[in-house]
């Protein structure tokens, strides 16, 4: 799993959002951009980590950020996650692994004494140039956008 660091440029991506609208990395060139991975829409730390985003949004757009959600969920999956819980910014639908890879967020995981290929969550602040200027790999789900404003 190469991951991408602080200082590295982001690789050029181009995938669908939960509605099939195209979202591509220079949409965002100019902004600053958080793009954070979970493994999968509706579960419960993803739901928890998503919320607390949504109910910072605020806070962090006054700080400049737009942020994006990926996961290697399908459209569908994802819309019903954004409707359900009326988040206010777009969701990855994920499904060949574009984004994922780009950034270096599969890779072996263990969960209950097995280890299977999957998702790491993270969340990656990129600068207005598309380069990582933060990556904060142990997410808090109920407390992550303290950690993105702090």
């Amino acid at each position: 799993m190469q991951t991408l660091k602080i200082g590295d440029m982001v690789p050029s991506f181009s995938v669908n959002d939960q509605d099939g609208n195209t979202i591509n990395l220079s949409d965002y060139l100019g902004k600053k951009l958080i793009v954070f991975f979970y493994p999968k829409a509706s579960t419960p730390g993803c739901t928890a980590e998503a919320c607390n985003l949504r109910d910072n949004y605020a806070a962090l757009q006054s700080q400049g950020y737009e942020l994006l959600g990926v996961s290697a969920d399908s459209e569908k999956r994802q819309a019903n996650f954004k409707n359900k819980y009326e988040f206010p910014f777009p969701l990855l639908a994920d499904e060949d692994h574009t984004v994922i890879n780009a950034f270096g967020v599969w890779g072996p995981k263990k969960f209950m004494g097995k280890t299977y290929d999957g998702i790491h969550r993270m969340t990656f602040v990129v600068d207005e140039k598309g380069v990582v200027s933060n990556v904060i790999e142990k997410v808090k789900t109920k407390d992550h956008a303290a950690q993105l404003l702090a």
